[in-house]
């Protein structure tokens, strides 16, 4: 009834809310995404995205749709796996940026290890400007993490906005610097709030630093300050903060990143199947955490 490809497709434009990103993520025509995600509406009889000319949701029933397409394709995969034989093997350096530490990866993790338990995998957590600098010194593999703007490389997982995020407590006195809870560089989003910051001409003061998002989590209940933060990620027990005179700060990209050696190399090895599965799950990291 649901066919793997019109699924693939469904997942690429609602994690990216864009079926242009959805048709560069996997490499075909945008006629070829719409015409997938029509197929897939005509088989399930429902509305899956409303959509115009400026943005894509998902509807209720593509929420719902959402986790049927993954078990879908993830039991797809699997007899795959099973009657072609192939067993992945060797050493996986995968890191994770610290704005995933609340959320679903370990789901994501747990089903890649019970598929390939002879896949060494190791994993690293930091900072996502620390990951980009040892993906390019060669000392990981695979990348989740958040996209350096300068930077094009990466297979988009999802793009949200930066919004600020404190105590729901919290009043930012507009005469007043405002108090920054911040992870200390490269952080981008630390660069994206100075940047933005700086622009407006607003004066600002660090509350706190922390390489740890438990300890900024920490730091924002306690009302120390405001941080920049993925409207997608925000976690509990903190909220957006009112504007107040705080500027806009943009818009991110989380993307996996392979190494210099990831797609061209071996294009069935560990690292290209735990992209694609975070790539296919992507929706478990944030949906659902607004």
């Amino acid at each position: 009834m649901y066919e793997p490809a019109q699924l693939r497709t469904f997942l690429a434009v609602a994690q990216t809310l864009s079926f242009t990103q959805a048709a560069r993520r996997l490499g075909v025509r945008q006629s070829t995404v719409s015409q997938h995600v029509r197929r897939l509406e005509d088989a399930a009889g429902r509305t899956l995205f409303t959509r115009d000319t400026h943005s894509v949701e998902l509807t209720e029933d593509g929420e719902a749709m959402l986790g049927f397409a993954r078990r879908i394709l993830e039991v797809h995969e699997q007899a795959a796996a099973f009657f072609t034989g192939t067993r992945l093997r060797g050493r996986l350096r995968f890191g994770a940026s610290e704005d995933f530490v609340l959320t679903r990866l370990t789901e994501i993790l747990e089903s890649f290890r019970h598929e390939h338990p002879e896949v060494d995998l190791e994993l690293t957590v930091e900072l996502s400007g620390t990951l980009h600098e040892m993906l390019d010194a060669g000392k990981l593999d695979l990348v989740l993490a958040k996209r350096r703007p300068e930077d094009p490389r990466g297979e988009s997982v999802w793009h949200d906005r930066m919004v600020w995020i404190g105590s729901e407590r919290l009043r930012i006195d507009p005469e007043r610097p405002v108090p920054l809870i911040v992870y200390p560089p490269p952080g981008i989003s630390r660069a994206m709030a100075l940047e933005a910051l700086e622009r407006h001409g607003r004066a600002w003061r660090i509350a706190c630093t922390s390489g740890s998002l438990n300890g900024l989590i920490a730091a924002a209940r306690a009302g120390l300050g405001v941080m920049a933060h993925a409207r997608g990620l925000v976690p509990p027990g903190l909220v957006r903060v009112p504007d107040r005179g705080l500027p806009e700060l943009g818009e991110v990209d989380f993307v996996v990143l392979h190494g210099s050696a990831g797609r061209g190399r071996d294009r069935g090895g560990p690292g290209v199947a735990l992209a694609q599965a975070i790539l296919a799950g992507g929706d478990r990291l944030h949906r659902g955490t607004r």
